[in-house]
C-alpha cells in the first residue's frame, strides 16, 4: 500500500477540531479534516461538493518540529462604527513542521493528489486562509504503508530547530488512525463529510499516538558549522 508524504511547514498554521464560538483553538498537529480540505482546493472542490472520494484515504502525521502556540485577539465593528463584535480569542502555531501521510490502495490515485498539490486550482492554506505555506508543497510518493513511510522517511526540522534539539537522533511523535480492534489513544471530530457553510458536517476518528525514532544519520550535529570554524 503506497503512501504520499507531505511535508507541510509555515510561519503561521491552526488546525482546529474542537473550535467553539468565540474561542478558536489549535490541535498540536494537522488534522485529517484540514488536510482534506487542502487536497479539495487543490483538486477545485467546491464546499458544496461531495467529499467521499477522501473516504478510502487512510492518515497520519509526524509532528517534525512542534512549534510554539500562540494567541491571538480579534474584534470587528460594523461599517458604521456603532456596533462591536465580541472579542474572540484565536490560537495558532507558530514555526512549526509536520509530515502528513496518506496511504491508498493504489499509486495512482496518489499521484494525482501529489500533480493537485504542486498545481493547485484554489490558493492552499495551512488550516486557515490567512496562513499559507512556506512555499510550494514538498511530496512524495513511496512504496510502504502508512506507518512504516513515516517512520522511515528523513527528518524535516529546520537547521535552527536542529541546533537546539539536541545531539543524537530524536524521538518524533506519530498521530495516525487507528485500525479496526487497535486500542485509541484519543478520538476527534474529525472526519469531514460536507464543508457546506450551511451544513457543516464532521464524524469521529479514533487515532493512535506512538513515538518513532530517527537514524543517526538524518541528524548531523555539524550541519550548521562552517568549514572554518571545524
Amino acid at each position: 500500500m503506497p503512501t504520499l508524504l507531505i511535508e507541510l511547514a509555515g510561519p503561521q498554521q491552526s488546525w482546529g477540531s474542537r473550535s467553539r464560538f468565540a474561542s478558536r483553538g489549535t490541535e498540536r498537529a494537522p488534522t485529517r479534516s484540514g488536510v482534506i480540505g487542502l487536497l479539495a482546493a487543490a483538486l477545485g472542490i467546491r464546499r458544496t461538493e461531495s467529499l467521499g472520494q477522501f473516504d478510502g484515504l487512510e492518515f497520519g502525521v509526524r509532528i517534525d518540529q512542534p512549534g510554539h502556540v500562540e494567541r491571538d485577539f480579534q474584534t470587528a465593528r460594523t461599517l458604521d462604527g456603532r456596533t462591536s463584535m465580541p472579542l474572540s480569542e484565536r490560537f495558532y502555531l507558530a514555526d512549526a513542521v509536520f509530515l502528513v501521510g496518506l496511504g491508498a490502495r493504489t499509486r495512482a490515485e496518489l499521484e494525482r493528489l501529489q500533480h493537485a498539490l504542486a498545481h493547485p486550482v484554489f490558493p492552499l492554506y495551512l488550516g486557515r486562509r490567512a496562513f499559507p505555506p512556506a512555499g510550494p508543497l514538498k511530496t512524495e510518493v513511496v512504496d510502504a504503508e502508512l506507518r512504516d513511510a513515516l517512520a522511515s522517511a528523513t527528518w524535516r526540522a529546520t537547521d535552527s530547530h536542529r541546533r537546539t534539539a539536541g545531539h543524537g537522533a530524536p524521538l518524533l511523535e506519530m498521530i495516525v488512525d487507528a485500525r479496526p480492534g487497535e486500542r485509541a489513544d484519543d478520538s476527534l471530530r474529525d472526519v469531514p463529510r460536507s464543508f457546506d457553510p450551511r451544513r457543516r458536517r464532521h464524524d469521529w476518528r479514533d487515532v493512535r499516538v506512538s513515538r518513532t525514532g530517527q537514524d543517526a544519520a538524518s541528524h548531523d550535529p555539524l550541519i550548521l558549522v562552517s568549514d572554518e570554524e571545524i
